[in-house]
């Protein structure tokens, strides 16, 4: 199968230089290089293959066979590759190519079909001691809440926060387990100021 890295040494460049052409990072490279280039966008394609002196169309081969590659290689039975991503932003979809650092092995039995799943590593010491900085949530996306849980939202505007988040008719709480951080209440008219991106389904911690 062709081979983004070995081609771009064929033809001297650094993986700066060929981010510089690409328009993208030169971490987005590397993760290029190592197969993580489904959801590339098309402008892009066509840069990438400018540089490497390719057609487009091997991107679109490369696309189509980087999972099946993968599953041959490493996804273990009844498990599936679920993005991580950097940040919850306004405007930026979860699974938008920029935004995912990597893909994590998730076991089937957790997605449900008709949901789409991210992972997202918690920041801060807001939910400890149950969710400490740097542990990674499991979140199915969806804009509504049937019961009180924990929640990725989005506030004003602002990255994603993972709190407990209680929905009532006139009211929004959002709970820190941190008892330094108060809860923040949304009232009426400032409830349109949250906006629920997730249900948090399962928390992973690295030692």
């Amino acid at each position: 199968m062709f081979d983004l890295k070995q081609r771009r040494i064929e033809l001297g460049l650094t993986m700066l230089e060929v981010a510089k052409l690409v328009g993208v990072s030169e971490a987005t490279i590397s993760r290029y290089e190592s197969g993580n280039i489904k959801n590339m966008r098309k402008d892009r394609i066509a840069k990438y293959a400018s540089a490497l002196k390719v057609p487009p169309s091997t991107f679109l081969e490369l696309e189509d066979k980087s999972e099946s590659r993968l599953t041959a290689s490493d996804i273990r039975a009844n498990t599936k590759p679920v993005p991580l991503v950097g940040r919850v932003a306004a405007g930026l979809s979860c699974h938008a190519e920029d935004n995912i650092e990597g893909y994590i092995l998730t076991d089937c039995e957790l997605l449900h079909e008709g949901y789409d799943y991210f992972w997202l590593t918690v920041k801060g010491d807001s939910m400890e001691p149950e969710l400490h900085d740097g542990d990674r949530v499991l979140v199915r996306e969806q804009e509504t809440l049937e019961t009180e849980c924990y929640a990725v939202v989005r506030i004003d505007g602002e990255d994603g926060v993972v709190k407990r988040v209680r929905i009532d008719r006139d009211r929004i709480t959002l709970t820190s387990v941190n008892p330094y951080y108060p809860p923040r209440v949304f009232e009426h008219e400032q409830m349109n100021d949250v906006a629920v991106v997730g249900k948090v389904i399962q928390s992973q911690r690295s030692y």
